[in-house]
């Protein structure tokens, strides 16, 4: 049966509350945001003391010290909060990233504190259902085995396959250092063999109010389920039985779905959730929730909303993303039903939506469908959500296979983890976009799979930027073990800034994985070509990437794969674009064996033109223009696919570029 993630919305039900759930915002933090923020000031003192210094230095890597906290990092103001407790009102969760609380009103408290000077509005808390995703096929006690590696990983070991993690575990890359957050129905992570030595820094269950994820006296026999099954693909160890995707890593854990009754989660739970977490560290999080519709549409988000920028648990999710984590979300299982598109918070513009595959790598009927309703693709990437093996309660060896976009999401933020642990000072900027352009369908990005199969081997061997700040450098590090069983020597880099003559350099070795390159200082912008070349043990060469090159343009922080140098073109031919998928700008090269007319233009996905780029005549050689994603009034384009044509000389030429905002 296919199981739904969260499919719809309704008010709190009257056996488990007599009052209703709100948000109330307050106008302002009680201060000029100006003297708020100062150095000197008490709130930002405060402020900072809510931050561990684990998450300042996540955010120092990401922000700069200047930037390091912004207004919504500000503490509520007090007396604001104790004018709404005098009401007789117990607070639920204090939301500073909001400038709001939440709180049980009765119609009269809301009618009097809507009163209040200070008070912006009051609006309810919406509640969604959560639809059971388990979906038991088998349980059992011992496990045969079924692959055998430093560890075994018994029938893990398909789903980890897929998408080559276990070649990346053998080089010793298993999630060490790195700090993910999971945000589900609740986790029995002591009660199970495959859990109970994972690396857990924190608890807190945000339902109950507890710091005991497990299941809490009143709640539903199901409760945590789910969540053991998404914890133990990402983490969980036991050998012969089960091997997870970061197994190393730290966790932070918040229960954040309420099972009784029909199984709800509120907004206000899941944004504290992340504040929570973006105050003890987290490098990144991951979540297999969803908000959909209700039967009674007007408490309900359609597809209207699903623009990444309508929604609470959205908003939550991009304000951690802006302050340094890496955020993941399931994309949905509404692929084959009336709704059929992603659910919030997955149509976020920074958070990777993780679509379902099969272990054949074919689309799963149920796996939510794209693109957001402003256009952009989605899901951004998939992995196996078909017959994924893990661990089931209560049983402290139980394990089953399941089917759901919620188990894919864990193995892809498994493989983020594993790229953050190799590369601690990658953004997540950096690793999102790395996770995204070594995906399996990249260059052809659609709807249904957007850019494809997450691969662990391919992120962590592509290329990436280390910027020393304080010394103003930056040096290109790779890892190979793209050879199955290579062990490379003599490695080599070859760059060009014109392809006209290419310069052989060693590199630094670090020991263990990683290749050194510090980038010659050179003006910023400048165009940069690069590749490798190394021998094995017996003397045979290879070269990455096998054909193309490397680029970079110096001072940007991430690396592309570009088509081959333009000296080696033969009469009139159009390049691909660089960088491709682009944010801020990207250049298209054309060379022309002549001086002949030439115009280039931009389309849209229906045949509109949207820019004219080029419209003259050409040089000789090669002519360089840039397009900065405007169209012709200057007005910014919607992410998506575009397509840029050239005529020259009589003939049409086309490629296909990507904008991502």
């Amino acid at each position: 049966m296919k199981k739904l993630l969260i499919t719809a919305f309704l008010f709190i039900t009257p056996f488990l509350y007599s009052q209703t759930k709100y948000f109330i915002y307050f106008k302002d933090k009680g201060k000029l945001p100006a003297k708020m923020l100062s150095k000197t000031s008490s709130m930002r003192q405060e402020a900072l003391g809510l931050l561990s210094e684990r998450s300042i230095k996540r955010r120092e890597k990401v922000l700069g010290d200047s930037q390091l906290l912004t207004y919504d990092d500000l503490p509520l103001d007090v007396d604001y909060i104790s004018s709404v407790e005098n009401f007789g009102v117990k607070i639920e969760n204090k939301l500073y990233w909001f400038n709001a609380v939440s709180a049980y009103l009765t119609a009269q408290q809301k009618n009097e504190i809507e009163k209040l000077s200070f008070v912006k509005n009051i609006v309810p808390v919406k509640i969604l259902k959560f639809g059971d995703d388990i979906n038991y096929r088998q349980k059992q006690l011992n496990k045969k085995n079924a692959f055998s590696m430093p560890a075994d990983y018994g029938d893990s070991y398909g789903q980890e396959q897929l998408s080559d993690i276990p070649i990346v575990h053998s080089k010793g890359i298993t999630g060490n250092g790195v700090m993910i957050g999971i945000l589900d129905n609740g986790f029995w992570w002591k009660q199970h063999e495959s859990l109970v030595t994972r690396k857990v820094a924190a608890e807190y269950n945000f339902v109950f109010h507890t710091e005991s994820t497990a299941p809490q006296p009143g709640d539903a026999s199901g409760s945590g389920e789910h969540g053991t099954f998404v914890f133990s693909i990402i983490g969980g160890y036991k050998d012969s039985s089960i091997i997870g995707v970061a197994y190393n890593a730290t966790f932070v854990l918040a229960k954040t779905e309420d099972d009784r009754s029909e199984s709800h989660i509120e907004e206000d739970n899941y944004a504290a959730a992340l504040q929570w977490m973006d105050s003890l560290g987290v490098d990144l999080t991951t979540s297999s929730l969803g908000y959909n519709i209700f039967d009674d549409t007007t408490y309900s988000y359609t597809y209207q909303n699903m623009d990444g920028k309508s929604t609470i648990i959205t908003k939550a999710a991009e304000l951690a993303y802006q302050k340094g984590i890496l955020v993941l979300n399931s994309a949905g299982n509404e692929g084959d039903n009336n709704w059929h598109y992603i659910i919030a918070p997955a149509d976020g513009v920074h958070v990777i939506a993780v679509g379902a595959v099969d272990n054949n790598n074919i689309l799963a009927a149920f796996s939510s469908r794209g693109p957001t309703y402003d256009g952009r693709i989605k899901p951004d990437i998939v992995a196996q959500g078909v017959n994924d093996f893990g661990a089931s309660v209560p049983g402290y060896n139980y394990y089953s296979f399941e089917d759901g976009t919620s188990f894919a999401a864990p193995i892809a933020s498994g493989v983020a983890g594993l790229l953050l642990s190799e590369f601690p000072y990658l953004t997540n900027e950096q690793a999102r976009y790395i996770l995204i352009r070594t995906a399996g369908n990249y260059d052809n990005p659609n709807n249904d799979r957007g850019y494809g199969l997450v691969s662990a081997a391919n992120a962590i061997s592509f290329p990436n930027i280390y910027a020393d700040k304080n010394a103003g450098t930056y040096t290109i590090n790779k890892v190979f073990f793209s050879q199955i069983g290579v062990v490379p020597s003599s490695v080599k880099l070859h760059y060009t800034l014109d392809f006209k003559s290419f310069t052989n350099t060693d590199l630094n070795f670090d020991g263990r994985l990683k290749y050194g390159f510090a980038v010659p200082a050179m003006p910023d912008s400048q165009s940069f070509s690069f590749y490798y070349t190394y021998q094995d043990s017996s003397g045979a060469s290879f070269r990455e990437p096998s054909s193309n090159y490397y680029t970079l343009k110096y001072g940007r922080m991430n690396v592309d794969l570009g088509s081959a140098p333009v000296s080696n073109f033969v009469g009139n031919v159009l390049s691909r674009n660089y960088p491709n998928p682009f944010n801020a700008a990207t250049k298209i090269d054309f060379y022309s064996a002549g001086s002949d007319r030439a115009k280039l233009i931009v389309i849209d996905g229906i045949g509109q033109t949207v820019k004219v780029l080029f419209n003259g005549t050409a040089n000789i050689g090669i002519n360089t223009v840039e397009w900065d994603g405007k169209n012709s009034y200057g007005v910014k384009c919607a992410s998506g696919v575009y397509y840029y044509i050239l005529t020259l000389a009589g003939k049409d030429y086309g490629n296909k570029l990507v904008l991502l905002r």
